[in-house]
């Protein structure tokens, strides 16, 4: 059976561990001076690897599987669960000095199954170890948050997952050009697990085993390099005809309006980069190609491309994301 990329990747020591610095060396010396806490909260954003890494603590304690327990939260919610575990965490391991109780999304547990929990969390039976995840840990109480270390994940950034997507496609046989790593990480959004996602959609469309960008966008609705680059040339043009035809390919092809002005201004920064430091074509040509390179020397020689323009399209952006007619602020831009 085919094992989806996430899971064939995922880290399996704190070695493989990326992006994370300031938790595994912690973690790594608590285990090394037998100092490890009863109760772990780890916080961050999906796909940042919180469980991978309760589970490498679980493996570096040498805890046999059979005393690893997973429980998603928003599965196992309510108080009945909670008393569930807290009549298991007082049974011995099977064959390990501890059991370990990974709580995926605690965050949603209910009122009274935090309550029930919060006993246990307190004075824990020696030989067990709680490891708390979550994506939202404000709706944590600060009852559970003062019983555990707390260490937050960073989401990786966007030159890390072009780097972890180039490495990937390599070691399942696959060339992958520059733009189109870029691409994939750009909508991997902080995420290992959704970069994983979509690298795998790309895989499985590639017939040559040459990954390029536009197969990206077929597999992804991504919106297309040319569409980003003729936007942002019809506004500084202020071309109100071309403009409004490109809103309307967006609003037909039901592209994404804040991932496409997202590229926007990736592309508009670019050139006011390379306007400072025009040495930096060549650092963007390796990830984007002569054609976006071509459009970003157009517009850093523009006299009418400013950093006023960059504000401009920064407002829309956030507009954008948070209007129910995104659209609408393209049009208005123009």
């Amino acid at each position: 059976m085919h094992q989806a990329l996430y899971r064939t990747y995922r880290p399996k020591t704190f070695k493989d561990v990326i992006g994370q610095d300031h938790i595994v060396p912690l973690l790594e010396k608590a285990i090394a001076t037998n100092k490890v806490s009863h109760a772990y909260l780890f916080c961050g954003g999906r796909g940042t690897g919180k469980t991978s890494v309760a589970r490498i603590l679980a493996s570096t304690l040498k805890t046999d599987p059979a005393d690893v327990y997973e429980i998603d939260a928003a599965s196992n919610r309510g108080i009945d669960d909670i008393r569930v575990l807290r009549d298991g965490v007082r049974t011995m391991p099977y064959d390990s000095k501890y059991k370990v109780y990974i709580i995926d999304e605690v965050h949603m547990l209910t009122k009274e199954a935090f309550n029930a929990l919060l006993k246990t969390l307190e004075e824990p039976p020696s030989h067990v170890i709680f490891v708390l995840a979550t994506t939202d840990p404000e709706k944590v109480p600060d009852t559970v948050l003062s019983r555990c270390q707390v260490y937050t994940f960073k989401n990786p950034n966007e030159t890390i997952l072009e780097e972890v997507v180039i490495r990937v496609a390599k070691e399942e046989g696959y060339t992958i050009e520059g733009s189109a790593a870029h691409l994939i990480a750009v909508l991997g959004d902080g995420s290992y697990r959704d970069t994983f996602s979509v690298l795998e959609k790309a895989l499985l469309v590639s017939e040559d085993k040459k990954i390029v960008r536009s197969e990206v966008e077929k597999v992804t609705g991504a919106p297309k390099e040319s569409l980003i680059i003729d936007f942002l040339s019809a506004y500084v043009k202020v071309d109100e005809k071309k403009g409004r035809e490109i809103i309307q390919t967006i609003r037909t092809n039901t592209v994404s309006t804040s991932l496409f002005f997202k590229e926007v201004l990736e592309l508009a920064r670019f050139a006011l980069l390379v306007r400072v430091d025009g040495g930096r074509v060549k650092e963007f040509e390796k990830t984007f190609g002569s054609s976006y390179v071509d459009a970003v020397n157009a517009l850093a020689t523009n006299p009418k491309f400013t950093s006023k323009t960059l504000e401009s399209l920064l407002v829309a952006y956030q507009n954008i994301k948070h209007n129910a007619f995104p659209e609408m602020w393209l049009e208005t831009l123009f």
